[in-house]
């Protein structure tokens, strides 16, 4: 019941949102057109529900041949592929935005975990591959809320000359899995409000652990690397 509840949900707001939205949503289309390499859309292929592929939708914030260019599919806060309106669009989360579509068409929800590429998936240890997408991606999720700093402690990362990979491998994804798991446990309407109402918090207030008030239980985020040049444990 509350999947088909949440699914009207979902048709029901994508298609508001995009109407109300036309009015910013054409002028960003417009200045993507006259900036950059020209092109408004991005167009990606990722694991979705019950691990299904499908093709998300995303302004374009990257030069088209980034993913074969140095840095390939990661991208670092300072990273020199971002076009000159796609900083300010990543960092809003502007660029996300089109996912409205994949949403009224049923690729995705308005909230749950992030769908990734093919390469990211395999990333997530083996028990998490299997459960993961057993709800549909989301446009947010308490994964994308509580490292919405992804790309500042990977550009910390590649500063400090560590790998990478590794440490999406071994501190991101297994972190990610288990706060994903912990939404499937609890999930439910109330849940739902409660993160996308922290989205929107969180993107005024950067530095706000309110999530962690709102939500008990979650696993704790382990050892990564804070603004600074040293390993902190984070709640």
């Amino acid at each position: 019941m509350y999947a088909v509840f949440k699914r009207c949900c979902d048709i029901a707001v994508s298609g508001i949102l995009l109407l109300i939205l036309s009015p910013l949503l054409i002028p960003i289309m417009i200045g993507l057109k006259l900036t950059g390499e020209g092109y408004i859309w991005y167009f990606q292929e990722r694991v979705g529900f019950k691990n299904r592929k499908f093709h998300i939708y995303k302004f374009a914030t990257m030069l088209k041949d980034s993913p074969n260019m140095a840095g390939g599919i990661i991208t670092t806060k300072k990273d020199p592929r971002i076009t000159p309106m796609g900083g300010f669009l990543r960092k809003s989360k502007i660029n996300e935005l089109p996912q409205l579509i994949n949403i009224f068409k049923g690729d995705m929800s308005v909230v749950g975990p992030r769908p990734v590429m093919a390469k990211s998936f395999a990333a997530y240890p083996e028990a998490v591959q299997e459960v993961i997408y057993n709800v549909p991606p989301g446009l947010t999720g308490i994964g994308s809320i509580i490292f919405r700093d992804e790309e500042e402690l990977i550009t910390k990362v590649k500063e400090n000359g560590g790998d990478v990979w590794d440490f999406y491998t071994n501190q991101i994804y297994p972190y990610k899995g288990q706060v994903e798991q912990w939404y499937q446990s609890n999930r439910g309407f109330l849940t739902d409000l409660k993160i996308i109402f922290i989205t929107a918090w969180v993107i005024v207030f950067p530095n706000s652990q309110l999530v962690y008030r709102a939500f008990k239980g979650l696993p704790e985020r382990g050892l990564v690397l804070d603004k600074k040049e040293e390993a902190v444990e984070v709640m």
